[in-house]
């Protein structure tokens, strides 16, 4: 009798320290959803983007994970169509994904809808909707970095303090590529050309953006631009350095939105020496000698591995990093408001990125601050100007012109 109570009581203590083991156990590893394009028409820039996304994410995992849990970014290729975007989203859904980094314009109005209804935030940092900036009325979208809007802004300041600190009488050219993406800045310029008093006229570059002679003379030797804005995607803003490199045309005078700012752009139009002068926008920063790069290697060096080979496209590269690091910024946010080992929701990660502040990264990132009202998070650029063939920083973190950039917020929603 006494064998058999000393073995029930030994039997029930086993059960409660397994029991006990199994609360403080940490749940499954938290999922984010990442679209990309390694195959696809973008290629040139998932090819970098993605393994940034994915070398920050081991970093992370590496030094123990966000509060001790660590992160699967789970990536799936869309190849830049739609319909397999929507596919990779269920997939993501399917696998318990907190969040979706969106990757691409068309997918994302896709699937704003959806994410709503899911209650899965999704990010779309340079490209989207930039009316998705307005938090009330997108509280599921997230563009986290200077829309289309806010780059047509910092532009238009940039040109100004360029030639003098004021535009009135100027004549500035915008250069876009003809699609819905290269036209909606055209609002925010339109506005701006009245209030300071310049000359705005428009050039549209027919898909697939590689025959832009016509427009470039136009431009130079017709309307005689005192400066040019470009907007332009893919293969064509390559192009467009060479057209203005062979008209004689200073490319001093050119300052880009982000999609024609890459190291692989500079290349594609002869190297850094053909394209010295020219402007660019970004919403990373660019280089590789960030705290975070030296981190990232000699993460590499313990496996025993060479520094990726991708880090050497800046850009690209650490606008992956960028975008994930905000993603996991929530995470930690949606974790430290429910406790370490809860299971967090979509709708936990939402309210944790309406939270995120001051995270730079030393620098690599602006010094956003989302809040549930404004989900771009202030539209902060910074300006590189290609010198000595290399892509230089002209200028600190920046916003431009915020009060036009609400209005056209505020007047978007009362027509919907």
């Amino acid at each position: 009798m006494t064998r058999h109570l000393a073995r029930l009581t030994a039997a029930a203590a086993g059960a409660i320290l397994m029991s006990a083991g199994a609360a403080i156990a940490q749940p499954k590893e938290i999922v984010i959803g990442v679209q990309c394009d390694r195959t696809g028409a973008t290629q040139t820039v998932g090819v970098f983007f993605c393994p940034g996304v994915h070398d920050y994410t081991n970093l992370i995992n590496s030094k123990g994970g966000v509060e001790g849990r660590k992160i699967r970014a789970m990536e799936i290729d869309h190849e830049y169509k739609v319909p397999q975007g929507m596919e990779a989203y269920e997939r993501h859904k399917k696998e318990g994904a907190v969040s979706i980094l969106l990757y691409g314009t068309p997918h994302t109005q896709a699937l704003a809808a959806k994410l709503a209804e899911d209650k899965i935030p999704g990010t779309s940092p340079g490209f989207g909707s930039a009316a998705s900036a307005d938090g009330k009325r997108y509280p599921y979208l997230f563009p986290i970095a200077a829309t289309y809007w806010s780059q047509a802004a910092a532009a238009v300041q940039f040109v100004k303090g360029k030639l003098g600190g004021n535009l009135k009488g100027k004549k500035i050219a915008y250069l876009f590529y003809d699609n819905p993406a290269g036209k909606e800045p055209l609002p925010i310029l339109e506005d701006l050309a009245k209030l300071e008093g310049f000359e705005l006229k428009t050039f549209a570059v027919p898909a697939p953006g590689v025959e832009m002679g016509a427009q470039v003379l136009d431009i130079t030797q017709r309307y005689r631009a005192d400066f040019v804005i470009a907007h332009l995607f893919g293969r064509s803003p390559s192009v467009s350095i060479k057209e203005f490199k062979r008209v004689g045309y200073p490319l001093s005078k050119v300052v880009s939105f982000v999609w024609g700012s890459a190291e692989a752009d500079l290349e594609a139009a002869g190297g850094g020496a053909v394209a010295e002068g020219y402007n660019t926008m970004q919403f990373a920063g660019v280089g590789s000698d960030y705290p975070v790069h030296k981190q990232i290697r000699e993460m590499y060096q313990k496996e025993g591995k060479p520094a990726p080979k991708e880090m050497v496209s800046t850009v690209y590269y650490n606008r992956g990093i960028f975008h994930i690091a905000v993603h996991i910024e929530a995470v930690r946010n949606a974790l430290k408001a429910k406790g370490a080992t809860a299971n967090i929701t979509g709708e936990d990660v939402k309210n944790g990125f309406e939270k995120v502040k001051g995270v730079t990264l030393d620098g690599l990132m602006p010094p956003l601050e989302i809040t549930p009202t404004d989900h771009e998070g202030g539209g902060w650029v910074q300006i590189f100007t290609v010198k000595g063939g290399k892509l230089t920083k002209a200028s600190e973190w920046f916003r431009a012109y915020p009060e036009v950039i609400k209005k056209h917020i505020e007047a978007d929603a009362k027509k919907s």
